[in-house]
C-alpha cells in the first residue's frame, strides 16, 4: 500500500474514493498539519500506487475496512480522526460503525449513510445511473475509455482533475480495479442492514454535487448514534477536497477538535 504521510500530533486518516488517489487530500494537507495533525493518506487498493487485484470480490467494503485498520496498526496508532470521501467514504461509514474505539469522530465528504442514500428517491437514483453502466464487466470499461476518457469527462464536467484520472486510469487494469469497487458491493448497499456510526459524524455535501443530492446526506441523521451535524457547501460540486478545500478545512479541523 502507497502512503502519504505528514506532520506530527493527532493521527488524522484520509480516504479518498473513485476515481482519485491520495492526491486528492494535496491541497489540504498543508493546513491540516499545521492544525496540529499527523495526517495518513493511503492509496486505496487499486487506485494510485497501491496494488490492484484481479478478483472482484477483493474489493468489498469489509476487506478495504480491514486495510484500513491493518495500516492504523501497522503505524501503531491507536485512535485517529476519520475523514472519507466517495467510496472512501462509504469505507467510513463502515469504520464508524463498526470499530468505534479506533476513531475519535468521522467527516463524510459528499456521500451519506447508505441506507439514507438507498431511501433518497427517485431524483438521488436519476443522479447514481453511472452505476449501472460500471457494473457492466467490460462495457463499462470501454465506454468510459473510449476517445481518450471522452465520457468521464463529461460525467464529471470537465473537471480539472481529469489529467490525473486520464493518466491513472490508463494503466493497465487500473479502470476495471476502480469499477470494481461498485462491482463488489452494490448487493451490500442496497441491502437494508448496514448498521449505524457509532461515533460523532460531521457530514459535507456541496450544494452542486453531481453524483448525489443533499437530502441523503441530511437523512444520515437517522443512522448516527451519537451525533451528527450536515452543512451543505454552497455552490461546490463533489471533489469537496480539490474545488471547497479551503471552504471545508476549518469546518473538518474543528470538529475533529471538538470531539478528540
Amino acid at each position: 500500500m502507497q502512503i502519504t504521510l505528514a506532520g506530527q500530533g493527532e493521527a488524522l486518516l484520509l480516504l479518498h474514493g473513485f476515481p482519485d488517489s491520495a492526491k486528492l487530500w494535496r491541497k489540504m494537507i498543508p493546513g491540516l498539519v499545521d492544525a496540529g495533525f499527523q495526517v495518513i493518506a493511503p492509496d486505496q487498493r487499486g487506485f494510485g500506487e497501491t496494488t490492484a487485484p484481479a478478483k472482484v470480490a477483493d474489493y468489498s467494503i469489509d476487506r478495504i475496512a480491514v486495510d484500513a485498520i491493518a495500516l492504523l496498526d501497522t503505524l501503531g496508532i491507536e485512535r485517529a480522526g476519520l475523514v472519507g470521501h466517495d467510496w472512501g467514504a462509504v469505507i467510513g461509514w463502515r469504520l464508524a460503525a463498526d470499530h468505534p474505539e479506533r476513531f475519535s469522530g468521522f467527516v463524510a465528504l459528499s456521500v451519506g449513510h447508505p441506507k439514507a442514500t438507498l431511501r433518497a428517491g427517485f431524483r438521488q437514483k436519476l443522479k447514481s445511473w453511472y452505476f449501472l453502466l460500471f457494473l457492466l464487466r467490460g462495457i463499462g470499461e470501454a465506454v468510459v475509455r473510449a476517445a481518450d476518457f471522452k465520457a468521464l469527462g463529461w460525467m464529471t464536467r470537465q473537471d480539472p482533475e481529469m489529467v490525473n484520472w486520464r493518466r491513472d486510469l490508463s494503466r493497465p487494469g487500473r479502470l476495471t480495479a476502480g469499477m470494481n469497487w461498485y462491482r463488489a458491493n452494490i448487493a451490500a448497499l442496497s441491502k437494508a442492514d448496514f448498521p449505524p456510526a457509532r461515533i460523532p459524524v460531521l457530514g459535507l455535501i456541496g450544494s452542486a454535487d453531481v453524483a448525489l443530492g443533499t437530502e441523503q446526506m441530511r437523512d444520515s441523521a437517522d443512522y448516527a448514534d451519537v451525533s451528527f451535524r450536515c452543512e451543505v457547501i454552497e455552490g461546490a460540486g463533489h471533489w469537496l477536497p480539490l474545488s471547497a478545500a479551503a471552504a471545508i478545512e476549518p469546518k473538518i479541523v474543528g470538529f475533529l477538535k471538538s470531539v478528540r
